[in-house]
């Protein structure tokens, strides 16, 4: 079978030929893969800044696709069912998963994600845990699925940083695929007063296609709105971007009493610098959300409310590629020319 894989130690993307995983255990699932999404994370591990396993990886953590084969002690799953995979799981006995929050799992969570860590969905199989796989409902589609770990990501940041009641002011920074996520789920939830900050034009275009009416402005903008009108400011950010500049800016455009929410994966050597006495003197609280514990159903849930309203490849701004078009399909990602890129197998 073809797939796309990463090697660290020579900070190398290759399409290879694998044979399709046999190894078939009583609790494992062989997934014929659909649809794989290329996230940011994935370019920060293709550029070497982000942890990924040390030995050569298929990547690919975001994915849908059709049962082809499951272990005898399988009962949730059938061979021909179609299904999206969470790529995070935990050990299940440890402090953190026992208490609810798997994603603080020391041998789980971020340190053992399909696709980072162990061979993932940019091949034509996948061989993993069927206790990670998600049936579909009927009204689903396989494309849209592709989506739901990103949304799951999302549904997790959005318990996080409740209540947002509608009518606040709220900007999201970075119109990548996320941002277009976050602003998607915000008109669905009936927020109207949002602003999305994103330095590339082709990306502020991508958005209208969203036909929410939220405002797309450069971030350079922010700066001559506050300098302007000082008591201009948000009640929540959302940064999408990672970007730490970025991340130090939106502090400062908070209101009183205002939330920002680190949602964008930063490099672990990217640094901010906020004032303590602002953060006191606003009553201003930072969340940060990493990944998505027990929130896969939630994001299945979004995608039913959404539907093609929402979640349409092309308002999206997703181009969709085939795995020999990998090259192409991370440079027009990092070009940002595109929001998202997905391979179609």
């Amino acid at each position: 079978m073809d797939a796309v894989q990463f090697d660290l130690k020579k900070k190398q993307l290759l399409l290879v030929k694998k044979p399709i995983p046999s190894s078939l255990g009583d609790h494992d699932a062989l997934i014929q893969v659909a649809y794989a999404g290329i996230c940011g994370t994935d370019l920060h591990i293709i550029e070497g800044s982000f942890p990924v396993s040390e030995k050569p990886v298929t990547l690919g953590h975001e994915f849908s696709g059709v049962v082809k084969a499951v272990g005898s002690k399988v009962t949730h799953i059938n061979i021909g069912d179609k299904v999206s995979v969470d790529p995070n799981s935990g050990c299940g006995t440890c402090k953190p998963c026992t208490s609810g929050n798997i994603h603080f799992c020391a041998t789980g969570g971020l340190d053992s994600t399909i696709g980072i860590h162990c061979d993932g969905g940019w091949a034509e199989y996948c061989l993993i845990p069927a206790k990670q796989v998600y049936k579909l409902p009927s009204n689903i589609t396989l494309e849209q699925a592709a989506l739901t770990e990103p949304l799951s990501c999302i549904a997790h940041g959005w318990d996080r940083i409740q209540p947002v009641p509608v009518g606040s002011r709220i900007l999201v920074m970075g119109a990548g695929i996320i941002g277009n996520l976050w602003a998607s789920i915000l008109h669905l939830q009936g927020h109207r007063n949002v602003i999305v900050s994103e330095p590339q034009d082709r990306r502020r275009e991508l958005l209208a296609n969203l036909e929410t009416d939220f405002e797309a402005i450069k971030p350079s903008e922010l700066k001559v709105r506050k300098a302007a009108n000082p008591d201009w400011g948000f009640d929540l950010v959302v940064d999408c971007s990672g970007y730490g500049p970025a991340i130090e800016e939106a502090v400062t455009l908070l209101n009183s009493g205002g939330k920002l929410c680190i949602f964008g994966v930063a490099s672990p050597e990217t640094k901010i610098s906020v004032s303590p006495y602002e953060m006191f003197k606003k009553e201003l609280t930072i969340t940060a959300v990493v990944i998505n514990p027990f929130t896969f159903n939630k994001s299945l849930g979004l995608i039913d409310a959404m539907g093609d309203r929402y979640l349409d490849y092309t308002k999206l701004g997703i181009k969709v590629f085939s795995l020999s078009q990998y090259k192409e399909a991370v440079k027009s990602l990092k070009e940002g020319s595109i929001a998202k890129a997905i391979f179609k197998m």
